[in-house]
């Protein structure tokens, strides 16, 4: 019998998390798989379980959530004492589910019959050197519009899913001064930047195709960096992101890269994976199929 343990958020998001759970139960059972599910009780909790939990006996790791809980998930198998790196599964129910865009698997039913199938697979992540702390990225590192806008989706969420693309549209209205310096290997870019986004999957926000060329598993970072130009030229671009045409634009700079590094000219806050966690000067870097996920 497959053992595995599933964390569930039972308060988050219209208790989204428990009705999923409802949802999904009769498969694991008809499946003959024998389920600890471990409820979350605060921000970060993934985190620490993922770190601490027992993996005698187990087959795998499991939770109920979107980017920012498998996130919280890597983050706690990284920081493993045991150095330990069991198989992660993900039962989609975030808000904008980029990850699982990237896989095709938007309906929570279909994530749990690929987690009971046993097919596996290793992913590539990324670390996060922040000048205080060490962090690590599966989806997305956003410094500038990507950062900002998510800050100020957070104070909008009444407006439901489509906050992040309102809060977008209004950060390039507001054209703020954003200098810094890019390094890429050995050659640097020192600009006033809209936006730096270090990008493992293809989606980020909701629906957005940032990086349409990004692979899961190729060893590499798909970096995407555009000027600050005017309003217009921005709202322009926009809509673009969506298809993925936008990095035919020749104010978006596409690059594939295995580390780079944003120094800017006043420290400011990063989006890593959908949240907002700790500052400038960062150092990025892809590690290698470094993980393995039931998907």
């Amino acid at each position: 019998m497959k053992k595995l343990y599933l964390t569930v958020n039972p308060f988050g998001g219209f208790k989204k998390g428990p009705k999923i759970l409802k949802e999904v139960m009769p498969l694991f059972e008809k499946n003959n798989i024998d389920l600890t599910i471990l409820e979350t009780e605060y921000a970060g909790h993934n985190k620490k379980i993922a770190m601490e939990v027992n993996m005698s006996g187990y087959d795998g790791f499991c939770c109920i959530g979107g980017d920012g809980t498998f996130s919280e998930v890597i983050n706690g198998l990284m920081a493993r004492n045991d150095n330990l790196k069991f198989p992660l599964g993900l039962i989609t129910g975030g808000t904008g589910n980029s990850f699982m865009h990237d896989l095709k698997c938007l309906d929570p039913v279909e994530a749990v019959k690929r987690i009971i199938s046993g097919k596996r697979r290793k992913i590539d992540i990324f670390s996060c050197k922040t000048n205080k702390k060490l962090y690590y990225g599966f989806n997305i590192l956003g410094w500038g519009i990507p950062t900002d806008a998510n800050l100020l989706a957070d104070k909008m969420r009444w407006i439901g899913s489509q906050r992040y693309n309102i809060a977008s549209i209004f950060e390039v209205l507001s054209h703020k001064k954003r200098f810094a310096r890019v390094s890429i290997d050995d050659n640097s870019i020192a600009a006033d930047f809209a936006f730096i986004m270090g990008c493992n999957t293809v989606h980020t926000g909701k629906g957005m195709k940032m990086a349409p060329l990004a692979r899961l598993d190729d060893g590499l970072i798909d970096l995407i960096i555009v000027r600050k130009v005017s309003r217009f030229k921005l709202l322009k671009l926009f809509p673009k992101v969506f298809s993925g045409n936008h990095i035919s634009d020749p104010g978006v700079d596409y690059r594939q890269v295995k580390k780079f590094s944003i120094i800017p000219e006043k420290d400011r806050q990063l989006n890593i994976d959908g949240e907002v966690l700790g500052s400038t000067p960062v150092i990025v870097e892809v590690l290698p199929r470094e993980i393995e996920i039931m998907l």
